[in-house]
């Protein structure tokens, strides 16, 4: 059985449908391509609306990656609602993130991304942008399946 996998949209816009959810599309491809059964939900820039959406989607699915809601902007509270759900962070997945879009762009400082285990669900805040949502995801795809091994109790170091 292939794992499973819920890419969150965080956006006014896209949720509002003014705007196209390119980076969500982005990454439910490149996690069907990996193997994951992928499902998605959009919600806006609240709070209340993303600890909600978290909640539902840790309920189902093994990884939640959020896009969108990183930055400095007054609405930007994904890394807040994020921090709420959280049982314990995972900064080293954050640092490989930053690291990753350092090589592309300064801009990349200023994302707040958060990674961490919501139970046995891993969850991880990229980007809103397409760029730097994709980056995000390369940078840690490959610590994932060990990651939820490890959340799922198996901590056999092979």
């Amino acid at each position: 059985m292939a794992p499973t996998a819920h890419v969150l949209t965080v956006s006014d816009g896209v949720s509002s449908g003014v705007r196209e959810d390119a980076s969500g599309d982005a990454l439910s491809r490149a996690l069907s391509d990996a193997g994951y059964e992928v499902t998605r939900s959009v919600v806006p820039d609240e709070e209340k609306a993303i600890v909600s959406a978290l909640h539902d989607a840790a309920a189902t699915s093994r990884l939640v990656l959020t896009t969108g809601g990183t930055g400095l902007g007054p609405r930007d509270v994904t890394p807040e609602a994020t921090a709420l759900v959280l049982d314990r962070e995972a900064p080293g997945l954050s640092h490989l993130m930053m690291a990753k879009g350092l090589e592309s762009t300064t801009m990349a400082a200023l994302s707040r991304a958060r990674a961490g285990a919501m139970g046995s669900t891993l969850v991880i805040n990229v980007p809103g942008s397409t760029k730097g949502a994709m980056e995000s995801l390369d940078a840690v795809i490959d610590l994932i399946p060990h990651a939820l091994d490890l959340l799922a109790g198996d901590t056999e170091h092979r």
